[in-house]
């Protein structure tokens, strides 16, 4: 039996028709919604800088000289931001053995038949994996992204070095936009999902099929 605890400081179940169930506060709403806002700027002002078809991109933030001054700021602040989330929720986000069973079902998680899913915390593994690619992800664009930041730390680095961190700041930006796409697009497709991280709280059916064992702690106190 899995005794990982699966509540976060100020997750709730409210009585009522329908049930509500707090899944998110006011300050991880906000610290999320940073996070977002951050990497879509990123994204952008990246895309921008990333090949002369884009360059129009540029308009956005002021012209080619102030994207170029944005961009790597815009990065620091993306990485405070994932930090603030990353400490909040990581025990949250650690794996375990339903994880895996949960993976093997992979047809049922898309063909949305849950019957057949084992009961999940307040992150599945899907969720999990989004979280943890992020995490690496970061803070590799975030130390590339430093050796390439020629303003400040040209002078500790090397051309190669800096061609190599280029490279590495460029795949990773491409991975980055691909994990983006896949948590949105999930977002979307699990009716509810947006609802908790804009309002803060989801319904106790939404929780009890989606996930069941956050439910069930919630309830009883018992992990």
């Amino acid at each position: 039996m899995n005794s990982q605890t699966e509540v976060a400081p100020g997750d709730g179940v409210h009585p009522g028709n329908p049930v509500k169930v707090d899944r998110y506060t006011t300050a991880a709403r906000i610290n999320h919604w940073i996070t977002a806002a951050s990497l879509v700027l990123l994204a952008i002002s990246g895309l921008a800088l990333f090949h002369p078809s884009l360059f129009f991109l540029t308009k956005l933030f002021g012209g080619g000289e102030m994207t170029r001054m944005l961009h790597p700021w815009i990065g620091v602040v993306l990485f405070f931001s994932f930090m603030g989330l990353f400490f909040r929720f990581w025990r949250l986000n650690l794996w375990n053995r339903t994880d895996n069973v949960w993976l093997s079902r992979l047809r049922d998680v898309l063909g949305g038949h849950d019957e057949n899913l084992p009961e999940v915390g307040k992150y599945n593994a899907g969720q999990k994996m989004v979280f943890w690619s992020m995490s690496i992800l970061i803070i590799v664009l975030i130390t590339s992204g430093l050796v390439i930041w020629q303003q400040y730390f040209s002078q500790y680095t090397t051309v190669d070095q800096q061609r190599v961190a280029m490279l590495v700041h460029a795949i990773a930006a491409i991975v980055v936009i691909c994990v983006w796409i896949v948590h949105v697009y999930a977002a979307i497709w699990v009716r509810g999902t947006i609802s908790a991280m804009t309002r803060g709280q989801v319904t106790g059916g939404w929780a009890w099929r989606h996930h069941r064992r956050w439910l069930k702690e919630l309830v009883t106190g018992k992990p």
